[in-house]
């Protein structure tokens, strides 16, 4: 059997092959009113036609666990039983395709109250349902953004909180995966980097200080979410910066300290805490940050960044360079990619019985 089509255990949850799809924000909730933050017509269909395609995992979009922590007001969110119960109807719809139901639980941080991103992205305010960033030290992601509201040690642990609370309503919403979000430059992430960070107390400074809150995350949702189910956690395994930022180093570590945790699984990405940095991409160009910390540590690991066709994403699960693929932009392309490759390489992936005509 291709190594892209085995089925993956972790916990008690089965994933029926290798091949995921990361969250990929929508900006199409709506920003006010009863139904703020819930998933929409959009959101089901969206995420309806990928496991209808055969992916085998669906991690819903970064799902923000307060108002304040969406990147857009136009951001999903699960900071209310109204949101929570809105998702059902999609995850029971995942299940029904035999795809498993994963969700992103994050907080954006300093990169807060922004536009969607066809409309510029840029930061907005009060007259267009925007707010105040916060984040661990007033430093502004880029020049055009807020300085942001230092966030003081009692509002670190309401945050804390609100993760908790956010898993705990997403287990009852039907999800069977959670992700916590550490990359990208959003609160955790800036947290852990020493080019955001600029505290002086036990949240900042040394290495230890600034995994702290990231392990207090890790630790609240792991409390709440059910034993039998995976945690993951995605990182930037990099800022990309040659001095003063997160490291590959720093990820290998972590990496470690997480699996110690009680996290599953290392959704591996890259950069977004540094707005003037230049990346190098190419075709897999992060993978070999995955393969690191595969190597490395005892955390199995996703991943991600420009895996396009079907034998490139086979030779990476093949090769041990990770456990699974995480397709973005290419699963936007291709609802269906599953399927396709699934052909091309001999595998077996499901399809709906409505389809079987195009088997």
């Amino acid at each position: 059997m291709s190594a892209l089509f085995e089925p993956y255990t972790l916990r008690e949850v089965t994933i029926p092959n290798r091949i995921w799809m990361p969250p990929m924000c929508q900006y199409s909730a709506a920003p006010e009113g009863p139904s703020v933050g819930a998933p929409a017509d959009w959101h089901f269909a969206h995420y309806a036609a990928r496991a209808a395609g055969g992916t085998g995992l669906i991690i819903v979009e970064a799902t923000a666990v307060s108002p304040e922590g969406r990147i857009s007001p136009y951001d999903l969110g699960i900071w209310n039983d109204t949101q929570a119960e809105a998702f059902r109807r999609i995850t029971g719809f995942l299940r029904s395709q035999g795809t498993v139901p994963g969700i992103q639980l994050a907080h954006s941080g300093r990169k807060a109250s922004t536009d969607r991103t066809w409309t510029g992205g840029a930061p907005v305010g009060p007259e267009a349902h925007g707010w105040q960033p916060v984040a661990p030290s007033p430093v502004a992601f880029a020049d055009r953004h807020p300085v942001p509201t230092e966030l003081t040690v009692e509002e670190i642990q309401r945050i804390v909180a609100r993760f908790a609370d956010a898993a705990r309503r997403a287990l009852a919403a039907g999800f069977e995966v959670a992700e916590i979000h550490g990359a990208h430059g959003y609160l955790i992430n800036e947290f852990l980097s020493p080019h955001s960070n600029h505290r002086t107390d036990a949240y900042g400074g040394s290495y230890e200080n600034r995994v702290r809150f990231a392990l207090e995350v890790v630790d609240a949702v792991r409390a709440v979410w059910p034993q039998d189910k995976p945690l993951f956690f995605r990182i930037s395994a990099t800022d990309w910066l040659e001095d003063g930022g997160w490291t590959a180093d720093d990820t290998v570590r972590f990496a470690a300290e997480l699996h110690a945790h009680g996290v599953d699984l290392l959704d591996v990405s890259t950069g977004g805490n540094a707005s003037s940095v230049r990346i190098p991409t190419g075709p897999g160009y992060q993978v070999p940050f995955a393969a690191r910390v595969k190597a490395e540590t005892p955390m199995p690991v996703a991943a991600v960044g420009l895996i396009t066709d079907a034998e490139q994403a086979e030779k990476i699960i093949a090769n041990g360079e990770a456990d699974a693929v995480l397709l973005g932009r290419e699963l936007l392309r291709t609802p269906t990619w599953a399927q396709h490759a699934a052909r091309e390489l001999g595998g077996s992936v499901h399809v709906p019985e409505q389809y079987h005509r195009s088997v």
